[in-house]
């Protein structure tokens, strides 16, 4: 029987996280001195100390590393735990690489006049346009991703031919800006004709007026961009109309160097 200090050593575990597990009955020491208290542990107990450890440096709380012990040796069990915090674990690293470019970006903005920049607005005719388009609830703006993985993998079969110059865009449903679950609709123009899949849907987008304004850059400067176009709209008595949307120029496709993007932010608008 091991103390548990020694205990504690062996298996790289400290005494007060030791006397946490037995006190939630994660690992319950093999016997305890009923006069002085004292924890003893048995070496078959350090295998288990190992894999609370491993799971643990996962990322795994210990509630689930509790549920896992339960079936550590069913290897199917066990493989869909891990895949599922694998998947999690993914998604915080996008969310983390995110930050940092946000992060960047305004670092490289100190000290410059790139917040005061003026944005060039102007009031167009966006064209009758036949359009390939996705529509779905996502998680957050900026997995607009989904849509276009969607677009691309149903009609990979289709062959399906670009208008040129060929415009990509993304509409935002939502009647104002969503925290999460956003509505967000991509169109793609194409020409020919095509039959619908089941989530892309192919249709005849008519003429409307809209208000733009194109920048060059990360999507963070989207907020600037709108404040130039609300003063256009009140400057020359315009409101909006209908949903706004994007126009990609250049694109995450095209570049992974975010201050290479090529953005038009639009707005359908109606005189007052």
């Amino acid at each position: 029987m091991l103390k548990i200090g020694d205990f504690s050593k062996l298996s790289r575990i400290s005494i007060r996280m030791l006397r946490h597990y037995d006190q939630i009955g994660l690992l319950t020491p093999a016997s305890t001195d009923q006069f002085t208290g004292y924890r003893y542990y048995s070496e078959t107990q350090l295998p288990v100390a190992g894999r609370i450890a491993a799971l643990k440096d996962m990322g795994f709380g210990l509630t689930a590393i509790a549920e896992l012990l339960k079936n550590y040796h069913d290897p199917e069990a066990l493989k869909q735990y891990l895949e599922i915090k694998q998947l999690e674990v993914q998604e915080q690293a996008e969310e983390a690489k995110r930050r940092l470019q946000l992060l960047d970006a305004a670092i490289r903005r100190l000290g410059k006049d790139e917040l005061m920049m003026n944005y060039d607005v102007t009031k167009k005719i966006m064209p009758k346009r036949y359009v390939a388009s996705v529509r779905m609830v996502i998680p957050a703006y900026h997995q607009e991703h989904i849509l276009w993985n969607t677009l691309y993998k149903e009609t990979a079969s289709m062959n399906l031919q670009e208008e040129e110059p060929c415009c990509g865009l993304a509409l935002f449903h939502d009647e104002g800006f969503s925290d999460g679950e956003v509505d967000v609709e991509i169109q793609l123009q194409v020409k020919g004709n095509y039959k619908d899949t089941e989530h892309v849907k192919f249709k005849t987008v008519d003429v409307f007026e809209i208000a733009s304004a194109t920048y060059q850059g990360s999507y963070e400067k989207i907020t600037e961009v709108n404040e130039a176009v609300a003063k256009w709209l009140c400057d020359n008595g315009y409101e909006i109309s209908g949903p706004s949307f994007c126009i990609y120029h250049v694109s995450p496709a095209q570049t992974q160097n975010p201050e290479e993007l090529v953005t038009e932010v639009c707005y359908p608008i109606q005189q007052k």
